[in-house]
């Protein structure tokens, strides 16, 4: 029985976490395509090299384990490559709804405690709006459809490309315990202002295998 138990605890050594989920498509199918609009076409492998380039600029920009990055940006390849690099880094990633008003995404901003901004240029005039306000806030990326500078008084401390180009791909992503927050967002429809709630790795990863499943069963 003894031996049976260990076993059984030995066999529990891997965390439920979203770096696993990415591990596990690249093994599998290293050349399945992920299709963006017209503007990218990536392979799981493109993915994954990119993944690795953004988490060592994020690091270099001083993203460290429980801090959080948000993101104002489309529904884009980019984005992707957040919700997989930022959790698997150990930090929160906090997608900005861009269809709340200015006054409720400065309060999400400042009650995340959100250190860094990724932006896109088309929702830069928000952030122009609100940013003597924004609290906390070390450091915004540039982000651009079009591959243009920006033309904007606020303080950007990188482009998204250009610090991607300049990054180490091999970056090494840490285990940690699965019910660490992995993803934050702030919900609406209600009375007052919008209420904050997250997604550990372990609801995240679990919720990919039931889908999964189900997609199967059908």
């Amino acid at each position: 029985m003894t031996n049976l138990i260990e076993r059984s605890a030995a066999a529990y050594s891997c965390p439920l976490l979203i770096k696993h989920l990415l591990e596990t498509a690249l093994a599998r199918e290293p050349k399945q395509e992920i299709v963006y609009r017209s503007q990218a076409r990536l392979t799981y492998g493109d993915l994954r090299e990119r993944v690795g380039r953004l988490a060592s600029g994020l690091a270099k920009l001083g993203v460290r384990p429980g801090q959080t990055v948000a993101v104002m940006d489309f529904d884009s390849h980019r984005y992707l490559e957040c919700f997989f690099a930022v959790p698997m880094m150990g930090a929160t990633l906090h997608t900005i709804n861009v269809r709340l008003s200015p006054e409720q995404i400065l309060y999400t901003i400042n009650h995340a405690r959100d250190d860094i901004i990724l932006v896109n240029s088309e929702f830069a005039p928000i952030l122009e709006q609100i940013w003597a306000r924004v609290e906390g806030v070390k450091s915004l990326i540039w982000i651009d459809d079009a591959g243009g500078a920006a033309k904007t008084s606020l303080p950007f401390a990188a482009e998204y490309e250009t610090l991607l180009a300049a990054a180490d791909p091999h970056y090494v992503f840490p285990d940690f315990h699965e019910d660490t927050r992995a993803t934050t967002f702030y919900t609406t429809g209600t009375t007052g202002l919008p209420k904050g709630v997250y997604f550990s790795h372990r609801q995240l990863a679990l919720h990919t295998l039931a889908l999964r499943n189900a997609i199967i069963a059908k």
